[in-house]
């Protein structure tokens, strides 16, 4: 009987052998597939929220006393739909979101949310990162404008784009709303400035607010330029200002209508 417990011993080892080996490799995949699911998650929420909503803990919304809200468009972007295929307007969306999701790597900011060719970007939150969301911001700005103005349309070859901008500074409440879908808004005055800022600038410039240039005064490596008073719907009459680059370094991609004096770093800008 020896020899048949003996083998049956082994066979029974071997078995558990290549169960134990078959779990660690499912374990493993488990593993994987948990930090790919995280990494969406990641991507959709703030790491700090969706750790939270992942413990099942409560989640709050938060007041912010001061951050700086990007709002960006492409001019003429109904015009370039109206000549393009649905396949073709999704391709040429995905290509200039991945241009711009690229830049923010560079950046201090949190991409809120896109809604056809508008791109909203906030600095501030849900880290805080005291009075830098402006400067964060401002650079991004410019960055951006760069890169994109750069590029064509994808199947439009001869067609560049034409990006505009605005930003403004502010207070602001941000929490996450739903749970099938949950999103992480952003709700306040500053928003609504914001986008404003952007539906009232021109092609390949950075509008910004009265509270955005009071807060950039702290960064003089900026070039900023007063437009003037603009009628700003739900706000009336309001002074604004173009950003038009940084001192010995970045110019603004309107570059035929800025001129600067010899005698100073600063621009003056024409017909604009």
């Amino acid at each position: 009987m020896s020899p048949i417990i003996i083998y049956l011993v082994y066979r029974l080892t071997k078995k558990l052998q290549s169960f134990a080996t078959s779990l660690k490799h499912k374990t493993a995949d488990l593993e994987i597939e948990r930090k790919r699911s995280e990494q969406l998650l990641y991507q959709m929420l703030p790491i700090a929220i969706a750790k939270r909503m992942m413990k099942n803990l409560s989640i709050h919304p938060e007041h912010y006393d001061s951050v700086t809200i990007y709002f960006s468009d492409i001019v003429g972007f109904t015009t370039i739909c109206s000549m393009s295929s649905p396949m073709e307007v999704i391709n040429m969306l995905n290509i200039l979101y991945i241009m711009i999701d690229d830049r923010l790597e560079l950046f201090d900011v949190y991409k809120v949310e896109t809604i056809g060719d508008a791109y909203m970007v906030a600095s501030g939150l849900p880290i805080r990162n005291k009075d830098r969301h402006v400067l964060e911001i401002a650079l991004m700005s410019l960055d951006i404008m760069t890169v994109v103005n750069q590029a064509t349309v994808p199947h439009i070859p001869e067609e560049h784009w034409k990006l505009r901008i605005g930003i403004n500074t502010g207070s602001v409440v941000a929490g996450v709303v739903g749970t099938k879908m949950p999103r992480y808004c952003l709700f306040g005055d500053t928003v609504n400035v914001a986008s404003r800022m952007e539906s009232t600038s021109k092609p390949c410039m950075i509008q910004m607010s009265p509270s955005t240039k009071t807060a950039l005064e702290k960064f003089p490596q900026l070039l900023i330029r007063e437009r003037g008073e603009m009628t700003i719907k739900g706000k009336g009459m309001m002074k604004t200002y173009w950003l038009i680059g940084q001192r010995n370094g970045y110019k603004s991609p309107a570059s035929e209508k800025v001129l600067y004096e010899q005698d100073s770093n600063w621009c003056q800008l024409a017909n604009v």
